[in-house]
């Protein structure tokens, strides 16, 4: 409390010598003295406080005023100040001030009823009695502790529980920390981690202690604070072991009740195993009942079948592990035998295939990746058909005859789908084969009336391949029986035809070149060509062969053997004035006995041009002399009717030719497939590297002229005519693209 006075006042105010004023209005040590102009034992009431500045000239009203002072009431914020704090006592004994008891007034203590500052004292000495550390600065500093809860405690300890066994060891190991300024113990490594984090001050100033200092200093206990600092650690390794075991018996709850359920899952299993076991059992075993000689119900195949579908059905996994071979070899293998014990597959081939397939589906391991003889004793079905249904085969095959393929081909395409496919290899390789080998040998095409290809080619199917080396037997015997041959026997044509799909393109193709080819050349020899009365027999002979025999090779023989005679007629025809409308008729009638094959062939093209360039010099060089009426325009109308008719044909093929590539994605794409036949003509052109560009201002009967290399064109309904000597003359796309070169 601050107070402010007059030099009057303080003139006639009381002497105090060693008072301490509190903050609160407290007072604490020091002597007092009242001066004799004192007011000892008198009281004065806040309503005379200052009374003295109506006899001065002081300004202390006036300050106290402008403070906030109120006459009649005390001074402070509150108005908590008293005019006389405390009274003057007679002390008994000679002790200082306060110790026989308080000094305080009635007044001060109804206005500020606080505690005596030594009872404060003691009561701040007792709550900081432990705060035995200082700062540097001599003041009182309050540690800071950072305490751990047991649950901060119990995660510590899982986050570090994963040890080693040699760790373990090592845990129990005791440990001196000397990292401090004391020395400490612990019993484990893991302690060390676990202890409290205390911050500790630096060395401090070592100052002699003094009043309450002393008393701290005399309370310090270094062993009390060992043991204390030893119980802690105990109890946290404690807390944690505890947290580790309990976490350990609770993960040992979960796995045991894991493992109940488990076992509860298996026991459950095992019971349903053994209850289908024991129907299974109890099915065998009927079957076995009914198995006997004297059983009144004998078990019969298709009963049989059904019981195994129910096993498959509905107990498919014992019926997976079970021995089904065994049980098929005791059960079924007798019951087979005895369903086709008055079998006869050549009059009935697909009699038993539906009961059998069943049987397939039954007991055939599908697991096996190799199917053949040494899987008789692991595949239940293969050994089923190799022991019951392989006799009846060897049987009915001993007896078959091999011109009677048709019974016994039926019958294995029938069981091709159900017996295994080496069963199969060995029925075709090693009984069937010979048989055919052996017929093949005693085969003579001249003296047997039954064709060959009737009683070998049913096999194909079935054989293919299998059959080859019964080939070359064949040819040698076609080859010697067609050496007296004569083309006017038909019969020869019958016999080859059917191998000509049989055997290989070129040994083919050798076989008709040295036994056929050679006899039709021979019948065209024979052929005489007479407009006037013309026999065509060997002709006919000849032309027959189409198809059978390869156009090149019919090609070759006209070239050789028809053609030269056939021109010569002509140019003698043409030499004796003769009647053009005849020579027309016979050029197109003999042209008319090509088919559109052998027409289509450079070479025969080349050879009716030719004969067309023979009639058109005949009728050019008869000049002078007399000349049939209109036989140069029939002639020229001709020409240019036939070479038109082949450019047509030719383009309609290079078309075609080229659509096929295009979809095939060979050569062009389908967008660049030319759309007309001028479009035709610019791609052979740039295939060729020939120039085809449009003459600028040149036509001809309005037709737009071209140049196409050297040679001058133009196009008129997808023909290209050509400039010749004296007219234009159609022309086909290869013969264009030849004289362009």
């Amino acid at each position: 409390m601050i107070r402010c006075v007059t030099d009057e006042a303080v003139e006639s105010a009381p002497t105090f010598v060693g008072l301490q004023v509190t903050p609160g209005g407290q007072h604490r040590g020091g002597n007092f003295k009242p001066s004799q102009k004192g007011f000892v034992g008198g009281t004065k009431s806040f309503t005379d406080f200052g009374s003295w500045e109506r006899h001065t000239k002081g300004i202390g009203q006036k300050l106290l005023q402008k403070m906030g002072y109120v006459p009649g009431r005390g001074l402070g914020k509150n108005a908590q100040g008293i005019i006389n704090p405390i009274e003057a006592k007679q002390r008994k004994g000679k002790a200082a001030i306060g110790a026989y008891g308080s000094e305080r007034t009635t007044q001060s203590l109804q206005d500020f009823p606080i505690v005596d500052s030594d009872e404060e004292e003691e009561e701040e000495f007792q709550k900081e009695l432990s705060q035995w550390r200082k700062d540097p600065s001599g003041g009182k500093k309050k540690p800071k502790y950072t305490y751990k809860t047991v649950e901060e405690l119990k995660a510590k300890g899982r986050a570090g529980k994963q040890l080693s066994a040699p760790q373990k060891e090592l845990a129990q190991v005791k440990v001196i920390d000397m990292t401090g300024r004391e020395q400490k113990v612990y019993y484990s490594y893991s302690q060390i981690s676990q202890k409290h984090n205390v911050p500790e001050d630096g060395p401090q100033q070592q100052l002699p202690p003094s009043g309450k200092d002393a008393r701290m200093q005399t309370f310090s206990l270094p062993e009390l604070e060992h043991n204390l600092q030893l119980l802690i650690d105990l109890t946290e390794q404690e807390i944690i072991q505890n947290d580790r075991q309990l976490q350990y018996e609770r993960d040992m709850v979960v796995n045991l009740t894991h493992e109940i359920e488990k076992t509860a899952k298996v026991l459950s299993r095992e019971e349903a195993d053994i209850r289908n076991l024991s129907e299974v059992l109890e099915l065998v075993e009927e079957c076995e009942r009914r198995m006997q000689p004297n059983c009144e119900d004998p078990l019969t195949l298709p009963e049989c079948v059904k019981i195994f579908e129910t096993l498959q059905d509905k107990y498919y996994e014992e019926y997976q592990m079970s021995d089904r071979v065994d049980l098929a070899v005791a059960i079924v293998f007798p019951l087979v035998k005895d369903y086709f014990k008055n079998w006869d597959p050549l009059k009935d081939c697909t009699s038993g295939t539906e009961i059998l397939a069943k049987w397939k589906t039954l007991l055939e391991n599908d697991q096996l990746l190799s199917h053949s003889a040494q899987d008789l004793s692991s595949d239940a079905f293969h050994r089923l058909m190799w022991e019951t249904w392989m006799p009846y085969v060897r049987n009915i095959v001993a007896q078959w005859q091999p011109r009677n393929c048709i019974p016994i081909v039926d019958f294995l395409d029938s069981w091709r789908h159900i017996i295994p496919v080496w069963i199969l290899d060995n029925i075709l390789d090693q009984l069937i084969f010979p048989k055919l080998q052996k017929e093949v040998e005693n085969w003579n095409p001249l003296t047997d009336t039954v064709p060959i290809h009737s009683w070998i080619h049913p096999w194909l199917p079935l054989m293919r391949a299998r059959l080859e080396p019964l080939y070359s037997p064949i040819r040698n015997k076609l080859s010697n029986a067609l050496q007296k041959w004569h083309p006017s026997d038909s019969s020869a044509k019958l016999i080859l035809q059917p191998w000509k799909e049989v055997f290989t393109p070129g040994s083919w193709e050798a076989f008709m070149v040295k036994n056929i080819v050679p006899k039709l050349g021979l019948c065209l020899n024979e052929l005489i060509i007479n407009p006037h009365q013309q026999h065509m027999d060997a002709f006919f002979w000849v032309m027959d062969w189409e198809g059978v025999v390869s156009v090149s090779s019919l090609v070759g023989l006209l070239e050789k053997h028809f053609f030269p005679k056939w021109l010569q007629v002509l140019c003698s025809w043409l030499s004796n004035n003769p009647n053009y409308e005849e020579i027309t008729k016979w050029y197109l009638g003999w042209k008319s006995m090509f088919s559109d094959q052998v027409l289509a062939h450079p070479s025969i093209k080349e050879k009716f041009n030719e004969a067309l360039d023979i009639m058109n010099r005949a009728v050019s060089s008869s000049v002078g002399g007399y000349m049939q009426p209109g036989a140069r325009e029939n002639i020229a109308y001709l020409t240019h009717t036939e070479r038109r008719k082949d450019f047509q044909y030719e383009a309609m093929q290079e078309r075609r030719e080229a659509e096929n590539m295009a979809q095939r994605g060979i050569g062009m794409a389908a967008s660049s497939v030319p759309m007309n036949f001028k479009d035709l003509i610019q791609t052979k052109a740039e295939e060729h590297n020939i120039v085809f560009m449009p003459v600028i201002g040149k036509r001809h009967e309005g037709k737009q002229l071209y140049t196409f290399g050297r040679i001058v064109i133009y196009i008129d309904r997808g023909v290209v005519f050509v400039q010749g000597e004296k007219t234009w003359v159609p022309t086909s796309l290869q013969s264009l693209i030849d004289m362009a070169k």
